[in-house]
């Protein structure tokens, strides 16, 4: 069974995300439905999978990170309105039975992300 994890790396000042609010989303013909919300842990990963099993299924998501409010919290001088503030990766599962690891890398100016395993 398949299962869908992330986690947040602060690229700026080379730690993990601690503290950065995920928000999963469920993404159909009639807009997107929340799922989940979590909080990243001191490692910078949702402490278990976001979707896993049965309930990770083909189809389209979005995680909805508040990098922002994470940047603020830390000190980190950001200007009004914010250059990166809520990052959304919208992703596909095509094969539910396989891992999904979807990682944001970011810094107030600037994110990526890409598929592990």
């Amino acid at each position: 069974m398949g299962k869908l994890s992330t986690h947040v790396l602060d690229i700026a000042q080379g730690k993990p995300g601690a503290g950065v609010k995920v928000a999963l989303y469920a993404v159909g013909l009639r807009g997107r439905t929340l799922l989940k919300n979590d909080v990243t842990n001191a490692d910078g990963r949702c402490s278990a999978p976001l979707l896993e099993g049965d309930a990770l299924k083909q189809g389209k998501y979005e995680l909805v990170f508040s990098a922002g409010d994470y940047f603020a919290a830390q000190g980190v001088a950001l200007p009004e309105p914010r250059f990166i503030d809520e990052v959304t990766l919208a992703f596909g599962v095509a094969h539910a039975e396989q891992n999904y690891h979807v990682p944001l890398v970011v810094s107030p100016w600037s994110y990526s992300t890409y598929r592990g395993s």
